[in-house]
């Protein structure tokens, strides 16, 4: 599993703790990571992912239909399920403030099957870490 994450694109490190059952993936400098194809290696290395966490730095803007999503890079943005945290974040809406958060981006649905990775990531805050 560590082969198949490492060779991920923007990927710097992958740290795997069998006795927890967690993988660390740390990307590299400036480099963008798929969840999608983080997902897809994690399956085709023959392990199920119950779930994504992610750690991630960006800024708060609205989409087009008037949702929230923190936008980690000009192109890349993570639509943001609605809770008591993203709602706290609506005021930083299209400002210049970065703020860091670690949050879900995938849960495994329940039963054996393998499931297909979403179309889209929507990324549950579960901590707001810093804003600046």
């Amino acid at each position: 599993m560590k082969q198949h994450l490492g060779r991920q694109s923007g990927v710097q490190n992958v740290e795997v703790s069998l006795r927890d059952g967690k993988v660390d993936v740390t990307p590299k400098e400036d480099g963008q990571i798929d969840p999608a194809q983080l997902l897809k290696a994690t399956y085709d290395s023959g392990v199920t992912a119950a779930e994504m966490d992610v750690t991630a730095r960006g800024k708060i803007v609205k989409d087009q239909s008037g949702g929230l999503a923190l936008q980690v890079a000009p192109n890349r943005s993570f639509m943001l399920t609605p809770n008591e945290l993203s709602k706290g974040l609506e005021s930083l809406a299209d400002t210049p403030t970065f703020v860091t958060v670690r949050g879900q981006l995938y849960q495994k649905p329940p039963g054996k099957k393998k499931p297909e990775p979403p179309a889209t990531f929507k990324l549950l805050i579960l901590e707001v870490l810093k804003k600046e």
